[in-house]
């Protein structure tokens, strides 16, 4: 999940810290190189497809060359309870396996929602280890309405401009107005995206993901989900358990918590890692945050309400405002090794009034260019996917509370994550039906992976989808940063391609 408004959770994915290549380091280093034998895995069900569904779950991909990678194009249904009806194009990308004949694929997602899997899989070749790579083709797909897949489309540049720089009023008439603006939002995706829109939530993905799996004929899924990726694949595990084979799902999101528990956790995590990265800044020689970490992350406040006031200029014809500063902020958190652009964008704007490198860093989160334009529908679909899954509620006093309790939890940054009801109020589609349990009763073990101090999905989250899946195992990296796998240590990538090359989960308890 990224950055997409103020008033909403935080998408969480992997591609918060990819959007940064070319500035930034991408972060972790190469796992280390393992070798092992392997059997293919083998579905744990079997699946009986009905005939309408036959045409997708039986149709023949054509892998055409995509620079150093393959591309190819399936096609699902708009509506998977009405296969007969209007459908939809996935776009898909691989790495053949370098070993030759491959044991089957690696489904991959990067998280979102809104985030390109095929933009990922060039970035993901660095992350996924050799030893896997060998024996897997790597697979990503985007997910219905994002990038190269059919989209959803709904305003211009300006106009997300204008959304995503607009500091929240909490007093009755400027909810109502968020209300109204985000309304007008909704209805110009409608406008733009037709009957779609109504088909974004999570449940189609998964549905979609079983579909690819056939597809490339596989019998058995196996996935390594980033964020929001691990909720597709939680719920693919609900749906569809007979056919799980190895899931890893790195940086959880469990799709049993509400609304007001993913807000007040997330605004935690990423105080939490606010705090550590403050600590860290201060004992180094060039901080620009002075005296201990409570008044350091005091500073910080100042800056963000000072914002919100009397926004910093940029030395373009865009001011830095609250929400923006919040972005540029909460960027450089999802990696330890991007803290140091962090200590340059809060430098800049507390000892000089530049808001110019926090604004560059927020750009880079929202996939906007220099020219004003955006390389990918991200924040659009990052709405419309959350929207089709859940509405938080928009009762005025409702979200009054639930704000004061998220500001006690995270007092420096909580302000950004309440009073998201506003968001949906208006939307134009229903909402999806939940899924009534998400245990996975039957399924292949699941290996879930949660670091300690994840800014964009706590810990705690990783914990309770673990006990929430019944075959769910727990592996712990002891660290900073959002995700683990490809970022952390060898003993993560040791767990996880052990898991990945042989089935057997590490042990419970495990900590890296």
């Amino acid at each position: 999940m990224s950055v997409a408004s103020p008033s909403s959770v935080v998408r969480a994915g992997r591609v918060a810290a990819a959007l940064v290549v070319g500035v930034l380091v991408l972060v972790g280093c190469t796992p280390a190189k393992h070798q092992a034998s392997a059997t293919a895995p083998t579905a744990s069900g079997g699946s009986d497809v009905a005939a309408d569904l036959q045409p997708f779950y039986g149709q023949s991909l054509e892998w055409t060359e995509c620079g150093e990678l393959q591309c190819a194009t399936a096609t699902a249904p708009l509506d998977w309870a009405d296969p007969t009806g209007p459908t939809i194009t996935l776009a898909l990308s691989r790495q053949p396996a370098l070993g030759g004949e491959a044991i089957g694929s690696l489904l991959l997602n990067p998280g979102g929602p809104g985030a390109s899997g095929v933009d990922f899989l060039e970035s993901a070749v660095a992350m996924v280890s050799e030893s896997v790579q060998q024996q897997y083709d790597l697979v990503a797909f985007d997910p219905r309405g994002v990038a190269g897949s059919s989209p959803v489309a709904c305003v211009d540049a300006p106009a997300l401009d204008e959304i995503l720089a607009t500091d929240l009023d909490t007093s009755d008439a400027g909810l109502q107005e968020a209300q109204d603006r985000y309304g007008a939002f909704g209805a110009a995706c409608l406008e733009n995206t037709g009957d779609l829109l109504a088909h974004v939530d999570t449940v189609s993905v998964a549905r979609d993901l079983d579909m690819l799996r056939s597809a490339l004929g596989d019998d058995a899924l196996t996935y390594l989900g980033f964020s929001y990726g691990t909720e597709i694949g939680a719920t693919y595990a609900a749906l569809f358990p007979g056919q799980v084979g190895r899931l890893v799902l790195d940086g959880a999101l469990d799709p049993t918590l509400s609304s007001t528990e993913l807000a007040v956790g997330q605004a935690g995590g990423f105080e939490n890692a606010l705090r550590a990265y403050v600590a860290d800044c201060q004992a180094g020689s060039d901080c620009p945050l002075t005296g201990d970490v409570d008044k350091g992350l005091a500073q910080i406040k100042d800056l963000l309400d000072r914002a919100a006031v009397s926004p910093l200029d940029t030395g373009t014809d865009r001011a830095l405002t609250s929400s923006l500063a919040f972005y540029g902020i909460a960027l450089p958190l999802y990696s330890q090794e991007s803290w140091p652009y962090l200590t340059q964008a809060l430098a800049a704007a507390l000892q000089e009034d530049d808001g110019s490198v926090l604004l560059y860093l927020a750009d880079l989160y929202s996939d906007r260019n220099p020219d004003g334009t955006y390389s990918s529908n991200s924040s659009e679909a990052f709405w419309a996917v959350g929207c089709a899954d859940e509405r938080a509620s928009a009762d005025v006093a409702t979200m009054r509370a639930e704000a004061e309790q998220i500001e006690a939890v995270a007092p420096t940054v909580g302000a950004f994550f309440g009073y998201g009801g506003v968001i949906c109020a208006q939307w134009p589609t229903p909402v999806s039906e939940p899924l009534e349990s998400y245990t996975a009763e039957g399924a292949a073990p699941i290996l879930v992976i949660g670091t300690t101090n994840d800014p964009a999905t706590p810990y705690a989250w990783a914990q309770s989808l673990a006990e929430t899946l019944s075959s769910g195992t727990l592996l712990t990296y002891e660290g900073e940063g959002h995700t683990a796998y490809g970022s952390s240590n060898s003993c993560v990538a040791d767990a996880v391609d052990g898991y990945l090359l042989t089935g057997e989960v590490p042990a419970e308890g495990t900590r890296c």
